[in-house]
């Protein structure tokens, strides 16, 4: 099915997802095996939208919690002031700092240890 480009007139094919060896789930948890890294690496390296991602570690998370291993999250950090986000229980980073309101947010990082 094509749909038609309003800007410039022509027709424009949906995305091809890319063929995969693994599930993506499989793929995102092998990533991070003994690396640390935030959506934004996981989303470039598994071809996927940071939000789809955070969807999948989700369930990494849960999946991994009646495992030997687990997710281990490194918690978001404000750059300004220090502040870090460790009482915070959503996957997505903040979008600001409590403590000085600044927007400068280190991204939370996902390892699995075992």
């Amino acid at each position: 099915m094509m749909r038609a480009d309003s800007k410039r007139g022509r027709s424009v094919r949906p995305p091809v997802p890319r063929e995969r060896d693994e599930t993506v789930r499989r793929e995102i948890a092998a990533r991070l095996q003994g690396r640390a890294l935030s959506v934004r690496e996981i989303s470039v390296q598994v071809g996927l939208s940071e939000k789809e991602v955070l969807e999948h570690l989700k369930h990494i998370q849960r999946t991994f919690s009646n495992r030997d291993c687990h997710l281990v999250i490194t918690p978001a950090e404000c750059i300004k002031c220090g502040f870090v986000f460790r009482k915070r229980s959503r996957l997505k980073k903040p979008g600001r700092c409590p403590v000085c309101k600044s927007e400068l947010i280190q991204e939370p990082l996902f390892e699995i240890r075992g």
